[in-house]
C-alpha cells in the first residue's frame, strides 16, 4: 500500500472514531502534499512524500520550542503529538551511528579531504538518505566534523 493510499485509508479510521487530532494531522498532510505537488507540477512519489512529511515535522519542532519559550506548554504538548503522528508514516530514522557510518563511507569514496568539498559530500550524503527521516543539520555537522 502506498504512502498516499494509507494516509487515506486512516483519515477515514480517524473520521469514524472521531479522533479530531488525527483528522487534522493527516489533512494537514495531504494538504502540504497537495500544495507541493502544485508547486512541482508532479505527482509526488512516496520518498517525496517523506521529505515533506519531514518538513512539517522539523516546522512542528520549531514550534515546540517557540510555545516552551512563551510558557505554552499545552500548545507545546499538542505539536508533539502532532509530530508522533506524522513520524508513524515515515521509515524509522536512522541512529546517530548509522548516520555516521553513512557519512564516513561518503568521505571515503569522494575522497573528500577539506571542508571546500563539504557540498559534494552533503549532495552524496542526501542522495544516498534520500526518503529517509534525516535531519539535515545533524549531517552537516557530521560531514563538517569528519572533514576537518
Amino acid at each position: 500500500m502506498s504512502l498516499r493510499d494509507r494516509l487515506t485509508e486512516d483519515l477515514k479510521l480517524a473520521m469514524k472514531s472521531r479522533d479530531q487530532l488525527r483528522m487534522d494531522v493527516i489533512r494537514m498532510i495531504k494538504t502540504a502534499v497537495v500544495n507541493k505537488e502544485i508547486e512541482l507540477k508532479k505527482d509526488l512519489d512516496d520518498a517525496e512524500l517523506s521529505r515533506v512529511m519531514t518538513t512539517l515535522i522539523k516546522q512542528r519542532r520549531e514550534s515546540v520550542e517557540q510555545f516552551e519559550k512563551a510558557q505554552r506548554t499545552e500548545l507545546a504538548e499538542k505539536e508533539r503529538q502532532e509530530i508522533t503522528i506524522i513520524e508513524a508514516y515515515l521509515p524509522k530514522a536512522l541512529s546517530a551511528q548509522e548516520l555516521e557510518q553513512v557519512v564516513v563511507a561518503v568521505v571515503a569514496e569522494t575522497g573528500a579531504r577539506s571542508l571546500k568539498e563539504m557540498g559534494a559530500v552533503m549532495k552524496a550524503v542526501m542522495a544516498r538518505l534520500a526518503g529517509q527521516a534525516v535531519d539535515g543539520k545533524q549531517i552537516s555537522d557530521l560531514v563538517r566534523s569528519k572533514l576537518q
